[in-house]
C-alpha cells in the first residue's frame, strides 16, 4: 500500500530523515518507535505532503505522491491525525468533523451523515458535545475529535501521531482499543506512539527510528522480546501480553 524508499527530509540546512525505507501493507498496523527528535513526526509529515524539502520515493498503491499537495494526498486516501491534535478550537465538534470531510465535497450529504454517526458510535462522548467548541473539550475528548476528523476523510491509510500523548491511562486504553477496532474493520494504520509498549502490543510490524535512520525492523512481537528494545523503550518491568 505505502512504499517509502531512501527518504530524506530537511528543515533548512538540518537533515532530519536519512535514507529511510519502509512499507505498510494493506490491513496492517505498523508502528514507528523512537526517542524524541528521532524524526518520527517528520516522516508522517513527509507522507502527508506537509514538508516540501524531501527526496527519495513515496508511493501509495504504486503511484508516486512525493510533491503532491496535502489536499490531493487526502483525496487519494491518506488522512493524518497530527501530534497535538491541532483542532480548530473556536469551532464546534460538528464543524471540526465536517472540515474532515472537506475533500469529499461531491459526496452525498446522506453518506457524510452516516459516517458522522459512525464516529459518534466510536466516540459517544462527541455526540453529547456536538455543539460544544473544540477548545473547551478535555484532552481525551480532543483526541477523539482529532481521530474522528481524520476518519471523516474516509481514508484507506490513517496516519496517527502520538494519539495517547498527555492522556490519563484510562483514556489511553480507550484510544488503543479504538485503533484496534478500526484495524479489525479494515483500516490500515501507520502509528507513531511514545508509549512503545502499547504500540508493540497492537501492531503487526514496527520500525525503530534513531537520529533519522531506520536501525531495526521486524514483527512487533519479536521486537518486544529484543533485549535492547526492552532496555531502551519498554522499561525493565515490561512483559509481553502472552505472559500476563
Amino acid at each position: 500500500m505505502l512504499h517509502i524508499k531512501n527518504l530524506n527530509a530537511s528543515y533548512g540546512p538540518i537533515q532530519v530523515l536519512k535514507n529511510c525505507s519502509l512499507h505498510v501493507d494493506e490491513g496492517e498496523i505498523v508502528s514507528i518507535i523512537g526517542a524524541n527528535g528521532a524524526g518520527k513526526t517528520t516522516l508522517l509529515l513527509s507522507v502527508s505532503g506537509l514538508i516540501g524539502s524531501v527526496s527519495g520515493e513515496i508511493k501509495f498503491f504504486d503511484h508516486s505522491i512525493k510533491g503532491l499537495s496535502p489536499d490531493k494526498i487526502v483525496a487519494l486516501g491518506i488522512a493524518h491525525c497530527p501530534e497535538g491534535r491541532q483542532l480548530f478550537s473556536p469551532l464546534s465538534v460538528y464543524e471540526n468533523l465536517m472540515l474532515g470531510a472537506y475533500a469529499r465535497k461531491n459526496v452525498d450529504d446522506k453518506v457524510i451523515n452516516e459516517e458522522m454517526n459512525r464516529i459518534f458510535t466510536l466516540f459517544p462522548r462527541l455526540k453529547e458535545r456536538i455543539n460544544q467548541t473544540a477548545g473547551t473539550l478535555s484532552g481525551g475528548e480532543q483526541q477523539m475529535l482529532a481521530i474522528g476528523r481524520a476518519l471523516m476523510a474516509k481514508p484507506r491509510l490513517l496516519l496517527l501521531d502520538e494519539p495517547s500523548l498527555g492522556l490519563a491511562p484510562r483514556l489511553v486504553d480507550t484510544i488503543i482499543r479504538t485503533i484496534v477496532e478500526l484495524n479489525q474493520e479494515g483500516m490500515t494504520i501507520l502509528l507513531v506512539e511514545q508509549n512503545a509498549k502499547k504500540a508493540l502490543e497492537i501492531s503487526h510490524r514496527a520500525y525503530i527510528l534513531e537520529t533519522g535512520r531506520i536501525v531495526l525492523q521486524g514483527r512487533a512481537s519479536d521486537l518486544a522480546e529484543d533485549s535492547e528494545i526492552k532496555r531502551a523503550y519498554l522499561g525493565k518491568d515490561y512483559k509481553d501480553l502472552s505472559e500476563r
